[in-house]
C-alpha cells in the first residue's frame, strides 16, 4: 500500500505559476511511475502528466504541454508538478497517482492504469 498526500494548491491569478507536490509513504516509492490528473466540477477526471520511475520519460496532456512540468525526487519520495502560465480552465482538483508499471505505457492517460491515488489539492485560477 502507498499513501499519497498532495499539497501546494491555492488561489492564483491567470498567468501565475504554482508548484504542486505529492509525498508518498508506505511501500517503496521509486519503482513506480507517477501521474497527475485533475477534475473540474461537473467534469470527468482527466490526465495531466506522467513520469517514469527514473524520470526518463514524461508524458503530458496537450492542454498543458509547454506550460506544466512533472518531475520527481526519489530520495524524498516526492513528485512535483510545476505549473506555469495558468489559465482559468486549469481550475480543478489535482490528484497524484501511482502506476505500478514503472516504464512507459501507451495507457498513460487512462485513470484505470493507476493503482493508488491521493486525496487531491484544489487549484483555482482567477481571470
Amino acid at each position: 500500500q502507498v499513501q499519497l498526500v498532495e499539497s501546494g494548491g491555492g488561489l492564483v491569478q491567470a498567468g501565475d505559476s504554482l508548484r504542486l507536490s505529492c509525498a508518498a509513504s508506505g511501500r517503496a516509492f521509486s519503482p513506480y511511475a507517477m501521474g497527475w490528473f485533475r477534475q473540474a466540477p461537473g467534469k470527468e477526471r482527466e490526465f495531466v502528466a506522467r513520469i517514469t520511475w527514473r524520470g526518463g520519460i514524461t508524458n503530458y496532456a496537450d492542454s498543458v504541454k509547454g506550460r506544466f512540468t512533472i518531475s520527481r525526487d526519489n530520495d524524498k519520495n516526492t513528485v512535483y508538478l510545476q505549473m506555469g502560465s495558468l489559465k482559468p480552465e486549469d481550475t480543478a482538483a489535482y490528484y497524484c497517482a501511482v502506476d505500478k508499471n514503472r516504464y512507459y505505457t501507451s495507457s498513460y492517460a487512462w485513470s484505470l492504469e493507476y493503482d493508488y491515488w491521493g486525496q487531491g489539492t484544489q487549484v483555482t485560477v482567477s481571470s
